[in-house]
């Protein structure tokens, strides 16, 4: 996550400058400070209307699965809706496909954008559509050519004829369109790093819109099952295109990806700062997504389920922390990039408080009231009442998780992951270890206590940690090279 590198360098450096600027006269500290002040502010309105309509997207995102749900079931049956939702869950599950390219090209176009350096800049996003785009290409020949091989409808657990005869389209065009989306998705990123956040937020709501528009029209039409998964999958690469043609085409033509722009050099860097994210987040998903196996594993599946359950409930929690927070990735790098570390602080301050203030109200909420909720919601007598400890500890580790998703946007912002490969490592061996321990002893109770400590003791002082030595080193003009 840092500046534009040198073309022969091997790796590039955090988004700091080392150079200084001779001083000026009189007169220019005075307009350059003013000029300072409405950066600062237009950046703090961007990040109002980025948080806003970050919310309002992933809104529209939630509610378009509950429209198709209803009207594809009822097409399309109970069996042939589980393959199209067993299909969807693997490709769940290769979410990490583009590397973390798309969060390194973020973090290095952040800088770039404060600069102006146009050129640097499209050389990043040619390299990084470059290589996306062959990964992409590919991966789809391999599924074009696999797709008769592996026998899908045996895999999937397909027992109707007419429903094993439709398999390999359904995985087809599913797996199909979310290899397509993995270059396209790209936009987003661009986007964002230039601070164009509600825009991309209003195209994803689209996305989701449009979904649900295709999907109706298939179902109206009669259009048969195979089209109607296509219009509910297509739907978020074709936005994506579309997005794309209109950001290149007309809004910003001098970042068109273009091949004369893709640089060797600019490729392995941005491959080497993906690799580090890819390997942060495969590492931060697997702590936060063992606990349903180590409680199958030591107290049975029906306890884990039960608990998976209330685990969804606060798992809202987390994903409305990342939604408010997102925004900041791109403000910070920007921020850094010209030295504003005051706004940085003064920002993050702000994003702590209200993280944990919107978190901690409905964490609060399901520790009185969450056995009732969970009743209302599933309405199943063979889900038994969840003890209070487990909500409390829940709640207490989503107030944790709000504390530090805005400090760990600062660290993203120029690319110092060591203090988070750190933390994230410490917290799974100490959790998982500990959970082993007391699980037969305290239970469900116990598991989500342990998860709570384990998180306060070493991932947020990891982000305390990483968030005092990015500021430190941008004050300093000068630091570790980027992932240190």
């Amino acid at each position: 996550m840092t500046h534009r590198p040198p073309a022969a360098s091997p790796a590039p450096a955090v988004l700091v400058d080392t150079a200084t600027e001779a001083a000026p006269d009189d007169d220019t500290p005075t307009a350059a400070s003013r000029a300072d002040q409405q950066r600062a502010a237009a950046r703090s309105r961007t990040l109002v209307t980025g948080i806003a309509s970050s919310l309002g997207g992933k809104a529209v995102g939630l509610v378009a699965p509950l429209l198709i749900t209803p009207v594809a079931f009822n097409d399309l049956g109970a069996e042939r809706y589980g393959l199209w939702m067993a299909v969807t869950s693997l490709t769940g599950m290769a979410l990490f496909a583009d590397f973390g390219l798309g969060n390194g090209l973020l973090t290095r176009l952040a800088r770039l954008h404060a600069a102006g350096d146009r050129q640097a800049a499209a050389r990043e996003i040619a390299s990084a559509y470059a290589m996306l785009g062959a990964l992409a290409v590919g991966l789809l020949a391999v599924l074009v050519a696999t797709a008769r091989a592996v026998p899908w409808p045996t895999l999937l657990n397909v027992t109707d004829p007419a429903v094993a005869r439709d398999t390999r389209a359904v995985v087809l065009l599913c797996f199909g369109a979310f290899l397509v989306n993995i270059p396209l998705g790209l936009i987003q990123r661009v986007q964002y790093a230039h601070q164009q956040v509600a825009q991309s937020n209003l195209w994803q709501a689209g996305g989701s819109l449009v979904s649900v528009g295709l999907v109706f029209a298939a179902v109206a039409a009669d259009a048969g099952p195979v089209l109607v998964v296509g219009a509910a999958v297509l739907a978020v690469p074709v936005v994506s295109l579309g997005n794309s043609i209109c950001y290149f085409g007309w809004q910003n033509r001098l970042l068109r990806p273009r091949r004369r722009d893709v640089r060797v050099a600019v490729a392995r860097g941005l491959l080497r700062l993906g690799v580090r994210f890819f390997v942060l987040s495969v590492l931060s998903s697997m702590a936060l997504n063992v606990d349903p196996f180590l409680v199958g594993r030591l107290l049975g599946l029906e306890a884990s389920a039960n608990y998976a359950v209330v685990l969804r409930l606060f798992s809202l929690l987390a994903l409305f922390v990342t939604l408010v927070n997102m925004p900041l990735w791109p403000a910070n790098g920007e921020a850094l990039a010209r030295g504003d570390v005051s706004w940085v602080r003064r920002n993050t301050r702000r994003m702590i408080v209200l993280s944990v203030a919107a978190v901690a109200v409905p964490a609060g909420g399901l520790v009185l009231w969450g056995n009732d909720i969970l009743q209302s919601w599933v309405r199943s007598p063979e889900l038994p009442p969840t003890p209070v400890a487990v909500f409390a500890a829940l709640a207490t580790w989503s107030v944790l998780v709000a504390s530090a998703s805005p400090m760990f946007m600062v660290q993203n912002s120029i690319g110092l992951l060591r203090p988070q490969f750190a933390g994230w490592t410490a917290f799974l061996v100490f959790s998982v270890v500990l959970k082993i321990t007391v699980a037969r002893r305290l239970g469900l109770a116990g598991i989500a206590s342990v998860g709570a400590a384990s998180y306060a003791l070493t991932v947020l002082p990891a982000a305390l940690f990483g968030y005092r030595r990015t500021l430190s080193v941008v004050a300093a003009r000068g630091g570790p090279r980027s992932g240190g």
